[in-house]
């Protein structure tokens, strides 16, 4: 377990102020310093579902801690952590305007994002692109790598607390356009991310959605959305770094692989960038000292097989490192919420 920095919480806040055993399962924080996640494990053996209304004890801390790690309990199947993931809400979403490749495996359960195992992914919240997103966010090992292949998570007031206040207010005056572009060999299919053949059901999603569309001539779609730096918390009022302007920007990607690119095409047909929101150009040392902040804040550690790992979205943000052997992690997401008024 790798463990920098992050916010600490009072033991169990909300759960009767103690670490006190409720229905079968105890909790503790990951580490002694309290910060998070933290983890879930069961007393007794029992039934998966005789440990529902324990585990939605626990998950009432959530808006304290930000995540839970959910260890040794019964779920051994894409099955099992769909119907755990049910025992907590009935707004299951389907991963629509999504911006990477992912697998369909149950009805509301896919594969976290499909990218080879030398890549690594960036702390990010999931949909933090667009203005809309999920609440809620749960991850389940259903097959533990040999090395790497870490979430690693860090805890959005955090991050917006690290960030210098002149990088904030820069980017909370301009806020940020993402630019993308589909399919062509580079990126996710038009037709995969919007779950349609029909060109008319993708535009009335972008006028719904206040998204810019644009077809291309040689067929393919560019959209542009300018949405958030930040949000606020709708139950705990605090507020976040909430964007993936270091995710998109065209800085993010390896030199070469961004040499190649452009070597193909213009940086207008780049497969995803982000601007301000006005169109200009995001500093990219703006964007460095942003990764800084994240990696400073990175909380990560081994997976188990069968873990479930609960996050609030908007609260922390999470990544993937670099793998060896298989490693199956899925995902489930729930509780969309919209952002609140204009950017």
């Amino acid at each position: 377990m790798n463990h920098e920095r992050g916010t600490s919480y009072a033991p169990l806040a909300g759960v009767n102020g103690s670490l006190q055993e409720q229905g079968g399962l105890t909790a503790e924080p990951l580490t002694a310093d309290g910060r998070l996640p933290c983890v879930v494990t069961p007393t007794e053996d029992r039934r998966l579902d005789e440990y529902f209304e324990a585990a939605r004890h626990y998950a009432e801390i959530l808006p304290s801690c930000g995540g839970l790690l959910f260890r040794g309990l019964p779920i051994r199947s894409a099955h099992d952590f769909e119907t755990f993931v049910g025992a907590f809400t009935t707004s299951l979403v389907s991963y629509e305007f999504g911006s990477t490749p992912r697998s369909q495996v149950q009805r509301h359960v896919y594969t976290s994002t499909e990218y080879p195992p030398h890549q690594h992914i960036p702390l990010h919240n999931e949909q933090a692109y667009t203005r809309e997103w999920p609440m809620k966010i749960w991850f389940y090992c259903g097959h533990a790598p040999v090395e790497g292949g870490y979430t690693p998570i860090a805890d959005s007031r955090e991050v917006y607390r690290c960030i210098p206040a002149r990088i904030r207010e820069r980017f909370v005056e301009k806020q940020i356009m993402y630019v993308r572009n589909y399919g062509n060999g580079l990126d996710v299919p038009w037709q995969k991310v919007f779950n349609t053949q029909e060109p008319a059901v993708v535009e009335q999603f972008c006028r719904d959605n206040g998204i810019h569309y644009e077809w291309k001539e040689d067929g393919e779609l560019r959209t542009r959305q300018v949405a958030q730096a930040i949000a606020v918390h709708p139950r705990t009022g605090e507020r976040v770094w909430f964007n993936q302007a270091h995710l998109f920007h065209v800085s993010n990607l390896e030199p070469a692989v961004r040499e190649a690119l452009l070597a193909v095409v213009s940086e207008e047909d780049l497969p995803r960038n982000a601007c301000y929101g006005d169109g200009s150009a995001i500093e990219a040392d703006l964007l460095d000292e942003i990764r800084d902040v994240y990696r400073s804040l990175a909380v990560q550690f081994a997976w188990q097989q069968g873990d479930v790992m609960m996050l609030d979205n908007m609260l922390v943000a999470h990544g993937r490192t670099p793998f060896t052997g298989r490693r199956q992690i899925l995902v489930a997401m729930a509780e969309p919420r919209g952002a609140q008024g204009p950017c």
